[in-house]
Parts: structure tokens; C-alpha cells; sequence
């Protein structure tokens, strides 16, 4: 009898704080899963701007020179809507995903981010319209990214 409250007290000595680590260890998990699903949830979003991008092909948005001269009022109307889609996906991605402390892998799924943001703000028609597209969003994420384009 005595052995079984012995075991009893080993079991509360030990059981306790093993299950304190094991909790902390499925929490950080969950937690790093929640933010890998964030990162696939966005990178699908830019992959369908992309899409929309190569729908609307006659633009030329990708060129790193400006737009071609003639564009008429209708590729100059979706050009500003697929430009001020990007600017708010890249305003959602900093949301979620920017932090001044960012761990290792968190640093490395945002670092794709701002390389895209970078590619982007180096076509000289977008850089032009960055300004103009930042009204209203979040002060930030506009300060940072026009940082971005003056580099």
C-alpha cells in the first residue's frame, strides 16, 4: 500500500510538470501551423493576381519601363483596380505576417514578401501610382513599403 502512494506522489511530481511541457509544445506547434497556413493562404492570393496579371496581358504590367503610350481609358481603369489589388494584398501580408521581432522562419516567409514588394516598386509606372495608391491604407505598412521603393 504504501509503494502505491509512493508512486502515487512520483506520478504527481513527474506527471504535472510533463504535462506543462507538453502542452507548451503542442501550443507553439498549433501555432507555427496557424502561421504556415497564413503564409499558403497569401501566397495563393498572389498567385491568382498573378493569374489576373496574365489575364490582362495587353497592359504589360510586368515591364520594368513604363506603361505603352495609348493605353486607352478602360486598360487605364483596370490597370489602377489590379494595382490597388496588389497594394492591399501587400497591405494584408504585412498586416498578418510583418512583426519587428520576427523569429527565423517567420523572417524568411516575409522576406519572400518584401522581395516581391521590391520587384514591384522597381516598374517605374508602379512607383509612380504608389503614392496615389497608398491613400488610406494603413500608415505602417505606407511607410514601409515606399521605404522599399525608395531603395
Amino acid at each position: 500500500m504504501i509503494w502505491l502512494e509512493a508512486l502515487s506522489y512520483v506520478v504527481t511530481i513527474l506527471g504535472f510538470p510533463i504535462a506543462i511541457l507538453v502542452f507548451l509544445y503542442e501550443h507553439r506547434r498549433r501555432l507555427g501551423n496557424e502561421e504556415n497556413e497564413l503564409h499558403r493562404h497569401l501566397s495563393e492570393e498572389y498567385d491568382n493576381f498573378l493569374r489576373l496579371v496574365l489575364d490582362n496581358a495587353d497592359l504589360l504590367l510586368l515591364r520594368a519601363s513604363n506603361a505603352p503610350p495609348g493605353l486607352s481609358d478602360e486598360q487605364l481603369e483596370r490597370r489602377d483596380i489590379i494595382y490597388r489589388m496588389l497594394v492591399s494584398l501587400f497591405e494584408k501580408a504585412y498586416i498578418i505576417l510583418y512583426s519587428e521581432n520576427m523569429k527565423l522562419d517567420a523572417r524568411r516567409r516575409w522576406m519572400s514578401w518584401e522581395d516581391d514588394m521590391a520587384e514591384w516598386c522597381r516598374k517605374k509606372e508602379f512607383a509612380g501610382l504608389l503614392p496615389e495608391l497608398l491613400e488610406g491604407e494603413d500608415d505602417a505598412f505606407s511607410r514601409h513599403i515606399l521605404a522599399i521603393a525608395k531603395d
